[in-house]
């Protein structure tokens, strides 16, 4: 470890709190984003060391058999041999592989993984650091080794996720959850009104000659009075979620119940709410956790990103014959280094190798292209870097889990901002 006697305070500071920093894991759904990524950010900014960032996709096919080990192993073997094509000293190699040697020991241990559906880790020997991060979902399995911690997908995941209500309900109680990316934070609560009990009404006798009228009667009207008294439930519910849903920030909405109640106070919402209702889930209200409330909402989240990936590619088909769009790695990677990229499509599956031209700092497939533009530097996945570039531009990123939506993309492609004259 580098002696931290010529630090200046703060920066001794920024490195004492990565070492005394807790790694919670046990759920998805602990930690708050943006203070890590802005204490990750002046981490780097302090000192440019070598960092491991490994962003770790966990979904159930990543799991299965140790998938996701296999692929980390051959990523790791890539990136030390690419340090070594870099010309960077043995003794760096070595602490960078010592870095990574305990990132992958980190991942051999299953109960270190998080039950969410991904995973970052932040490691450097240099800086006293090993910060583990669960999350909710990553755009796809990388692994980098560069000056300062790669943090823009966390922010960009802090941003995109925003804020989601989630409702759970039966016709006596309803429970209330707000989640981000990085927590769960249950809500007040709120009781039914005056809900009838269940065991209240007992069917009446018989009266010589005239039957069983006054019971059936009877029985008509408390079935009646339990309906108008789950009608007004709801519709408190409806008020209280429009309540919550005032202003920018909650980008969803997420209903739950049991069975076909599930999706009852949905013709009771405003139509402001209405239109951010995400989808409406199975749950138990009375014995939901917040693990089940997240996987819940990452369910309807993930629903609706393949509705989104569906109307990217037919944007993207009808935007390439008019110049709005383009599809294939090296028209891409033109685009962005223009500034033209509005939303990034990659295909999770394609790995590409490239060059960045060390003048221009463009990415490129092809070596040649770099002439007059600096050295070009090899990069391990020229995939990885286009996600990088692509958020640092502020542009969006939509990663394709659909099959039939990746077979459209060739690596690549690109909506655009604007033509290239």
């Amino acid at each position: 470890m580098v002696p931290t006697a010529s630090r200046s305070s703060s920066e001794r500071d920024v490195i004492e709190r990565g070492a005394n920093r807790s790694s919670d894991t046990s759920g998805a759904g602990v930690r708050e984003l943006r203070p890590l990524v802005e204490w990750l950010t002046a981490l780097g900014a302090q000192e440019q060391e070598w960092v491991v960032s490994c962003y770790l996709k966990l979904e159930p096919r990543d799991r299965s058999r140790g998938k996701y080990l296999i692929k980390l192993k051959n990523r790791v073997k890539e990136r030390l041999d690419w340090l070594e094509r870099r010309g960077v000293s043995r003794d760096t190699r070595e602490a960078v592989g010592r870095d990574l040697a305990r990132v992958r020991g980190y991942l051999e241990h299953p109960t270190n993984l998080p039950p969410g559906r991904g995973i970052a880790i932040f490691a450097s020997e240099a800086l006293n650091l090993f910060e583990t991060i669960p999350l909710p979902r990553v755009f796809r399995s990388r692994l980098s080794v560069d000056r300062s911690p790669l943090v823009r997908e966390l922010a960009a995941l802090d941003d995109e996720f925003g804020l989601v209500l989630c409702a759970l309900y039966d016709r006596t109680t309803a429970r209330f959850f707000q989640v981000t990316a990085s927590d769960v934070e249950e809500l007040t609560g709120m009781p039914a009104g005056d809900a009838t009990r269940g065991g209240k009404f007992r069917r009446g006798r018989s009266v010589p000659g005239r039957g069983t009228g006054l019971a059936g009667a009877g029985e008509h009207n408390y079935h009646q009075r339990i309906q108008e008294e789950k009608q007004r439930h709801y519709a408190q519910i409806a008020q209280r979620l429009f309540e919550l849903a005032r202003g920018d920030a909650v980008r969803g909405i997420v209903l739950a119940g049991t069975g076909a109640e599930a999706d009852a106070v949905r013709s009771h919402l405003h139509p402001y709410v209405e239109k951010r209702l995400m989808s409406a889930v199975r749950l138990n209200p009375k014995s939901a956790t917040p693990q089940e409330v997240m996987e819940a909402v990452l369910e309807a989240r993930r629903e609706q990103e393949r509705q989104w990936e569906v109307q990217a590619i037919e944007t993207m088909a009808e935007g390439l014959g008019t110049g709005w769009a383009v599809n294939g790695a090296e028209p891409t990677l033109t685009a962005l280094a223009r500034g033209q990229v509005r939303t990034l499509l990659v295909d999770p599956m394609a790995e590409l190798g490239g060059y960045r031209c060390h003048d221009s700092g463009r990415l490129t497939t092809v070596q040649d292209h770099c002439e007059g533009e600096g050295v070009p530097e090899p990069m391990p996945d020229i995939i990885d870097e286009a996600i990088e570039d692509a958020l640092r531009q502020g542009s969006h990123v939509e990663v394709l889990e659909d099959q039939s939506a990746r077979n459209q993309v060739d690596a690549l492609a690109a909506l655009l901002r604007f033509k290239h004259r």
